[in-house]
């Protein structure tokens, strides 16, 4: 037996020192390499090593690691997240001393003596594993960072198979992550370092880096974390799974104690600190992580809308896959246009409106600001993931399916607009030098084959013949109103508030169709499906026959609230990198596209719509609250209404019909909020829907009177009479005045 102690000690002593050769060796090698040319080191295999090391960048360049980016309304409120990884950078000083203590204590107790390896915990590491088999590390704080930089490197490139688990390490990875980690140590501050490894650090999928540590298990930023949390988290990086607290409490609890254990061993705590934290509980207040449109707070499918804005452009990245990864990982702060408070009050307008009818008739509001350009509110009675018993899609029923340049919106690609594109045609005879006042023939109801359309650039097709008639208008036989009696001569104003058919072709009859053209392209009007101009010389869009999206109707009607002042809607008004340097956004493209004189004609007619024409249904409030004009349009088959409504600060498109069935089904016999309608017209439910939601939040922004028309505009002057020719001398002497009768009783 004694023979047996022997040669075990002996063995165990042979051991200490191979592991303290080997460990010497090493650090030998890891100095040598910064002091000592390879050329003059003796030795095959120490001259390979030093080469090896020197192949190696002399400095460490430190990426920043993925971060989380966010998406902020123009007022602040946060509306969505974007990460591959959960992570929110914070500096030191934004860290509890807790969590700094905590980490140093269980990790690596020399941080502050060592210069990036701690020479003592190899050779103890070592010799443990030799001698008893363990599997202990003895990778310091500086060695972690280095293996996260490297990892973090490689998933940023796409390189993830690349990735290197400490497990898995070969001698050759542990002598590489030396090496830098000693080169790292002369680039940055010991704090510097300390505070890169806590913001890259994996917690767990929901966390990475402590500070969204920190709000994941409890709901607190970093620099609130105390003693028993910081100690917790402390010991969870070891192993995020095994030391989980909220699916291994015991593991989790029992680590914990360990931490505070090494911290009390080495006097950062005190003992009472140390009990009152170890007879704590876990106290967890797990606030789980939630990303990308789906999960956001408010507006998803704004937010969805200014995703693509960001995908779609260039300026973020050489092509798609660069500009996901600028977007999930880059940290950026994007900034929109949104108005929380109009956003609240449109999104709940809408769900009021028809939020959950079994039928899946489409509801939806945008609100856009006069001027700018500046998209204010977009809802939608929708839920933006798939919910059992509700109104799903992903689709987004205000803007258009493709950008000008073919990229993907997302958009259901627009609606017929029926009726609300009366006023371009008006505002073209405005324009060409007619009246508000001139009377049109409303009883002529059919132009044949052959009618001498006016065209002078040669794009009209022809006639408004039996077969367009019966393509466009429900195989009616003529022009058909909405009512009877209005088949006779009016002024052509009264023909629009009225919205009258026969009215506006009677127009067009008398109008340059090139002309109606350029007014529809001066206020922005596309398809909705590929974004061409909507196409004037087919006819039957002078009554709203091609789709178009809710968005683009309100900025064109925002160019009437802006005295004939169009712009391009913008809804990513800022981004900046995580250093806060501003990188390119849209920018506000504006110009005065329309006389203002025909701007206000329009204004007066659209005025009275609400006080004595189509839109006299409508909530009576709403005119009474703030000077506001509006135009109803519904399409023939009842399936897309609308009612398009402005004051001078806000302009709101109102939608309600078939939004996900591409308008198939007719708006006819259905059921709404337990109300049943024979068939549906703009004043009915977009009308309401529109009017209730802009007496909550006209105020909110300036609401002026509409200027005046002149009164040009209005009507022509009476022809002056010619003047009488001065009489010529008299022949005779006039006979001289009578005296004045006087008054009688």
């Amino acid at each position: 037996m004694a023979g047996r102690r022997l040669i075990s000690r002996l063995a165990l002593a042979l051991a200490k020192l191979l592991g303290f050769v080997v460990v010497s060796c090493l650090c030998g090698v890891l100095v040598a390499s910064f002091l000592v040319p390879g050329a003059a080191l003796a030795g095959t295999s120490v001259s390979k090593s030093i080469s090896y090391f020197n192949s190696l960048p002399t400095e460490l360049a430190v990426p920043a690691p993925s971060q989380t980016t966010r998406m902020l309304t123009a007022d602040g409120k946060l509306i969505a997240t974007f990460y591959s990884e959960n992570r929110v950078r914070v500096p030191l000083k934004q860290m509890s001393p807790f969590i700094r203590k905590a980490v140093v204590a269980i990790e690596d107790s020399r941080f502050y003596e060592h210069s990036g390896v701690d020479t003592q915990g190899v050779l103890r590491a070592l010799t443990s594993n030799l001698t008893r088999g363990d599997r202990q590390g003895a990778s310091t704080l500086t060695q972690q960072y280095v293996t996260n930089i490297v990892n973090e490197s490689l998933i940023s490139e796409g390189r993830e198979d690349q990735v290197v688990l400490s497990g898995q390490k070969t001698m050759g990875d542990k002598l590489r992550e030396m090496r830098l980690a000693m080169a790292l140590e002369k680039k940055f501050t010991k704090d510097q370092i300390l505070e890169g490894y806590l913001n890259i650090v994996f917690f767990n999928r929901s966390a990475y880096g402590i500070e969204a540590a920190a709000q994941y298990f409890y709901s607190v930023p970093a620099s609130k974390l105390t003693l028993p949390q910081s100690a917790l988290l402390a010991g969870l990086v070891n192993s995020p799974s095994f030391y989980d607290p909220v699916t291994n409490p015991k593991n989790s609890v029992k680590r914990r104690n360990q931490v505070l254990g090494e911290m009390l061993k080495q006097k950062m705590i005190t003992k009472k600190q140390h009990d009152a934290a170890v007879a704590s509980g876990v106290g967890l207040k797990v606030r789980p992580s939630r990303q990308g449109c789906a999960a956001a707070t408010m507006a998803p499918y704004f937010c969805d809308y200014v995703t693509h804005l960001f995908l779609n452009n260039p300026a973020y990245g050489a092509d798609t896959e660069a500009r996901e990864k600028r977007l999930f990982r880059g940290g950026l702060t994007i900034t929109t246009t949104l108005d929380s408070r109009l956003q609240a009050k449109a999104q709940a307008q809408v769900n009021a409106t028809a939020g959950a009818n079994p039928d899946r008739w489409g509801a939806s509001l945008v609100t856009v600001q006069p001027g700018t350009g500046k998209v204010l509110a977009m809802a939608q009675n929708t839920v933006y993931l798939p919910q059992p018993g509700k109104f799903n899609t992903q689709l987004n029923f205000n803007v258009d399916a493709k950008d000008p340049n073919g990229n993907d919106l997302n958009g259901a690609g627009g609606f017929q607009p029926g009726s609300t594109m009366k006023p371009f045609t008006f505002a073209e005879w405005l324009h060409q030098g007619k009246t508000m006042s001139t009377v049109v023939d409303a009883s002529k109801r059919e132009y044949p084959l052959g009618f001498r359309w006016r065209d002078s650039c040669g794009k009209v097709a022809g006639a408004y013949s039996t077969k367009q008639r019966r393509a466009g208008l429900e195989a009616a036989d003529d022009l058909q109103n909405a009512s009877e009696g209005y088949y006779r001569k009016m002024p052509a104003d009264y023909g629009l508030y009225n919205s009258i058919n026969t009215a506006t072709f009677a127009e067009a009859a008398q109008l340059d169709f090139c002309g109606i053209q350029n007014m529809v392209n001066a206020v922005g009007l596309r398809s909705g499906l590929d974004g061409t101009p909507v196409n004037m010389h087919q006819l039957g869009n002078l009554l709203g026959g091609t789709e178009v999206a809710p968005l683009t109707m309100a900025s064109a009607f925002a160019t009437f609230a802006a005295d004939g002042r169009y712009c391009v809607p913008v809804a990513l008004a800022g981004v900046a990198d995580v250093a806060g340097k501003k990188l390119p956004a849209q920018a506000q493209k504006c110009s005065e596209t329309v006389d203002k004189n025909v701007v206000r004609g329009v204004n007066k007619a659209l005025q009275d719509m609400l006080n004595k024409g189509s839109g006299i249904y409508i909530n009576p409030k709403v005119q009474k609250s703030v000077p506001v004009a509006a135009k109803t349009g519904t399409n023939n088959s009842n399936s897309a209404t609308w009612v398009l409504g402005y004051t001078t600060g806000l302009a709101t498109a109102s939608f309600f019909g078939d939004a996900l069935e591409g308008q198939q089904r007719p708006g006819r016999n259905l059921t709404v909020n337990g109300k049943f309608y024979d068939r549906i017209d703009g004043y009915m439910i977009a009308g309401p829907q529109w009017a209730n939601y802009m007496l909550q939040v006209a105020r909110l922004y300036p609401a002026a009177a509409f200027p005046k028309p002149p009164a040009s505009i209005v009507s022509k002057p009476a022809a002056k009479p010619k003047p009488v020719a001065k009489p010529k001398a008299p022949v005779r002497p006039a006979p001289k005045p009578t005296a004045k009768p006087k008054p009688k009783d």
